[in-house]
């Protein structure tokens, strides 16, 4: 029995079998057409609508800052000007900073330690600048005096031609005026201090801007990092990476304005001081510093460096080597400046024109002073930034492509 049972089961498997294969198949049911779905962000990552009012929202955050610092300004200038002031110094000098604390120096330590040699520098500055610019302030009334006399003369041999009489005249009062007001500034500057210092609240309001500025940029300094980490605290979490990008490329821009123009201004001056020192060009170091620092001011500073320059050349012509001379100071200058100096130190990282920034100083200069002429190129280059992120982000919109409506 049991193996007819075993024998029947093969039997009725092969039915089976039989029978499937005689139902008919059915065709494949179609697969669900996938509508296409934007992946999720990963871990740190944002989509391109999530990126897009971050970035939105960043560009509004600060334009709205830096409105509120020229309101700030504006209103209380007394309170703001020092905190800004010290903010720019910790900015400056965190840097240095940051580098003796990775290698292994407390950060108050560091921070002692800059400041000192800060101090020390300023002073040794001072110290050995006011005696070259006395001696310089000594010799501005015969200066004048002598161009009074000498620079007709000298501009009648080079045309070839007398001068108008009231011309001659007009120049020789000049002057003599010239000489007469610089002999009497010193008293005048003594009767100013006088009655400035008889002001008390206005001196000790004075003093104590000036003394709270280092302090408070002390502190910032040694704090620094806690303070931008707490702005970076307040970032959403998502948006993080996003803003800390977008942060950095603004530091790009201020670094490279504050500390570049700085450091080019220093190098131009001393290449103009040596070289118009070398041609025997009186205030030859008040020449190279004005040319100096204002070259961060396109053409200006270049422009009074030549027209002081050649003033001087008249009153100490001693022949043609010193053109020659005063002509290379600030041709090899302009060169260094163009094609080593601030392609070097700056880069294109600032990227501003020179026409936007002579407009940016005038524009920032009639609303705000002379605060607004300090603060108008690095307000230019972060509002260049803010534009540039709004550009790039209009450029990825249906509005702008045409693919469809923007989300």
């Amino acid at each position: 029995m049991k193996a007819q049972v075993e024998r029947a089961a093969p039997a009725e498997t092969s039915l089976h079998v039989v029978k499937s294969e005689a139902e008919p198949r059915r065709a494949p049911e179609p697969e669900p057409r996938s509508v296409p779905v934007e992946p999720p962000p990963a871990e740190g990552e944002l989509s391109e609508v999530e990126a897009r009012r971050v970035d939105f929202a960043w560009s509004a955050a600060m334009v709205g800052s830096l409105a509120l610092v020229f309101a700030l300004l504006s209103v209380f200038g007394g309170v703001a000007v020092p905190v800004l002031l010290a903010l720019a110094m910790a900015y400056v000098l965190n840097p240095i900073v940051t580098v003796l604390e990775r290698r292994g120096l407390n950060r108050t330590l560091g921070t002692s330690v800059v400041f000192t040699g800060c101090l020390l520098l300023m002073v040794g500055a001072v110290l050995y600048l006011i005696p070259v610019f006395r001696e310089e302030a000594i010799k501005l009334p015969d200066f004048f005096r002598r161009a009074s006399e000498r620079v007709v003369p000298q501009v009648e041999s080079l045309l070839g031609r007398p001068l108008p009489d009231l011309l001659r005249q007009r120049m020789t009062e000049l002057g003599a005026q010239a000489s007469e007001i610089l002999q009497s500034a010193g008293p005048t500057a003594a009767r100013l201090v006088a009655s400035f210092a008889g002001n008390t609240a206005r001196v000790v309001a004075t003093l104590l801007g000036l003394l709270v500025v280092p302090v408070l940029g002390f502190f910032f300094l040694q704090d620094y990092p806690q303070l931008v980490g707490m702005v970076k605290g307040l970032v959403p979490r998502r948006a993080v990476g996003l803003v800390a990008r977008r942060f950095s490329e603004v530091d790009d821009v201020l670094s490279a304005f504050v500390r570049g123009q700085i450091t080019v201004g220093a190098i131009l001056s001393i290449l103009y001081g040596t070289g118009l020192w070398f041609a025997r060009i009186d205030l030859a170091i008040v020449i190279g510093v004005i040319a100096g620092f204002g070259n961060m001011v396109p053409y200006l500073g270049t422009g009074l460096g030549v027209v002081l320059a050649a003033l001087g050349l008249m009153l100490s012509w001693q022949g043609p080597w010193q053109l020659a001379a005063v002509a290379g100071t600030f041709v090899v200058g302009q060169m260094a400046e163009g094609f080593f100096i601030t392609p070097k130190v700056v880069g294109d990282k600032v990227g501003l024109s020179s026409v936007a920034v002579i407009i940016a100083i005038l524009a920032f200069g009639e609303l705000f002073g002379f605060t607004g002429i300090l603060l108008a190129v690095p307000t230019t280059a972060i509002l260049k930034v803010v534009l540039s992120v709004v550009v790039e982000r209009y450029k990825r919109t249906g509005l702008y492509t045409g693919e469809g409506p923007t989300p």
